[in-house]
């Protein structure tokens, strides 16, 4: 038995809404898609569809089927344009993720930039700052930043990722510049999503538990607040490479600056890599090398 067999009819009837009009799409009769269809339905025991005179439409369990061969089958169809080499261009639909902030400010617009130039692709992006589960929720493709510890994945580094320490002059200039790591517990630390900022020491990690009388999970609002003179921040690059070349922000404890880390394009283990996943890191590899908080070195 093919098991692929009815596939193809049952995702025309769902996606075109009936019968007749999937046999157009499909260039074949009513009687053939309605037989495939059924046949499909014994398969699975189960009713794919509700069927009256005017309309039809999915089951609980058709719906369920639906979101599962819709990429089983898009995935098929790549794998022979692939191997035959009859695929010119990216096609089907894309699933990423990528972090909220990072994603609005660099990820969309250079997506963005890849669909004008590559129409018949679809993509669905989830902007979340939790890490999903590529495998089980369907991804082809995630942005990740700093260290990566599930090493099931693909990872491809698309950009440099260093973590600084700084302060706006004003504060400075109230309290004091710390000169050593054990100088931060005397300052007011604006804090973000994480509870310890990593520095290095004599070669190792050195985790430090920062406190203070401002916090918010936003990089953007912890940026505003280091340059309204509020505290001691520690952020990545692409949020103060500007300021420190506008003398707003000062970077600090420079010799202490943790190891950098990156930013990566990570995807599910595949025997047949998906050449619009691909074609899509190397573009948001080549975009990002291109950003202005990315060019340049930090005096």
């Amino acid at each position: 038995m093919n098991r692929w067999e009815g596939l193809d009819e049952f995702l025309a009837v769902a996606e075109h809404g009936g019968f007749y009009r999937a046999a157009e799409h499909l260039r074949v009769s009513s009687s053939h898609v309605s037989r495939q269809v059924a046949r499909l339905e014994d398969r699975l025991q189960a009713r794919l569809f509700y069927r009256t005179t005017r309309r039809v439409s999915l089951t609980e369990a058709g719906q369920i089927f639906l979101a599962r061969c819709q990429r089983l089958v898009e995935e098929r169809d790549e794998a022979f344009l692939a191997i035959s080499d009859l695929q010119s261009a990216p096609a089907g639909l894309l699933r990423m993720s990528a972090a909220v902030a990072y994603g609005e400010r660099f990820i969309v617009p250079l997506v963005n930039d890849f669909m004008a130039q590559h129409p018949q692709l679809r993509v669905e992006i989830e902007l979340t700052n939790r890490n999903v589960d590529l495998v089980h929720e369907g991804f082809d493709l995630a942005i990740r930043l700093g260290r990566l510890s599930d090493s099931s994945l693909v990872a491809t580094r698309i950009a440099p990722r260093t973590m600084y320490l700084c302060a706006a002059p004003s504060y400075l200039e109230r309290y004091g510049r710390p000169h050593t790591l054990s100088e931060l517990g005397r300052h007011n630390c604006l804090l973000g999503t994480g509870d310890t900022w990593m520095f290095q020491l004599d070669g190792r990690e050195y985790p430090f538990k920062p406190a203070g009388n401002w916090r918010c999970n936003s990089g953007y609002a912890v940026l505003d607040a280091a340059l309204r003179g509020f505290g001691l921040c520690q952020l990545p690059d692409y949020y103060v490479l500007g300021p420190f070349r506008r003398g707003e922000l000062v970077p600090l404890l420079e010799a202490n600056r943790p190891p950098n880390t990156a930013v990566w394009a990570v995807s599910p283990q595949r025997r047949h890599p998906l050449p619009k996943v691909r074609l899509l890191v190397e573009a948001l590899r080549g975009g990002l090398a291109k950003c202005p908080e990315y060019s340049g070195a930090v005096p």
